[in-house]
């Protein structure tokens, strides 16, 4: 399998210098990126995604929130096959209701990435899996309002942290997730607390074996306390040949 990472990791040194972040995730080994709020820096991003042979199978952009056009256009210019909205507040999550008016909004979303050539997805937090309904988490209930073609991206560290097995929730979720973000920590919702992949307390290989109709795995860490790019080497490295970098 090979794997791709998401922009969000490397954000820092992105803003800073944009083709030679790529070119430095090249260098490690990666062929795939997913790029968030990609809309302002499609023409840069496509550029350097080219020069290094990198492709976007995925991308996250605030569907529910921003210019849906502008977003779709910019997926079909950086070739991104699925944009996937990241966030819908924790809030949005504690009532049926709610649930379901998210799903109609992002079945009409998909409805016009349609258009373009462009699927939907959506990728949870924590929230949506410690919310518990009528015996089912959020997450499922949403999953159960989507239309066929809108497909999941299950993060797998926050449904950890969110009290769910994440290859029990992936195995009930079944061809609905697609895409699957892996990192590794501590399991708190503390984002500084992350680790490289492989140093934490995921069952990282349990995880991938559960996700039957997997795309693509996304490496992600959403902080780490030491050099970035250091720990997604790391992760990179053991999820290529199962070992803890020395």
């Amino acid at each position: 399998m090979s794997y791709s990472i998401q922009l969000y990791t490397v954000r820092k040194a992105l803003e800073e210098d944009l083709a030679g972040t790529i070119q430095r995730l090249a260098a490690i080994g990666f062929t795939k990126v997913e790029p968030y709020r990609f809309v302002a820096k499609a023409a840069e991003l496509k550029l350097a995604m080219a020069e290094n042979n990198i492709t976007a199978p995925s991308g996250h952009a605030p569907l529910l929130s921003d210019d849906q056009d502008e977003i779709f256009s910019a997926a079909r210019e950086l070739g991104i096959g699925t944009v996937i909205d990241p966030h819908v507040p924790q809030e949005r999550w504690n009532s049926l209701e709610d649930i379901k008016q998210t799903a109609e909004q992002l079945n009409a979303a998909a409805a016009k990435g349609a258009d373009y050539g462009v699927r939907v997805g959506y990728h949870n937090h924590w929230w949506e899996l410690e919310s518990v309904l009528e015996g089912k988490t959020a997450l499922e209930h949403l999953a159960d309002h989507l239309n066929p073609d809108v497909v999941l991206e299950v993060d797998t560290y926050w449904a950890a942290v969110g009290g769910q097995n994440p290859a029990e929730l992936l195995a009930r979720l079944g061809d609905r997730v697609k895409f699957i973000h892996i990192k590794d920590g501590p399991l708190t919702s503390d984002p500084s607390s992350q680790t490289a992949v492989g140093e934490g307390k995921m069952a990282i290989w349990d995880v991938l074996e559960a996700a039957g109709s997997l795309e693509t795995a996304v490496i992600e860490l959403d902080d780490f306390q030491g050099e970035m790019f250091d720990a997604v080497r790391d992760s990179y490295n053991y999820l290529s040949t199962g070992k803890v970098s020395a």
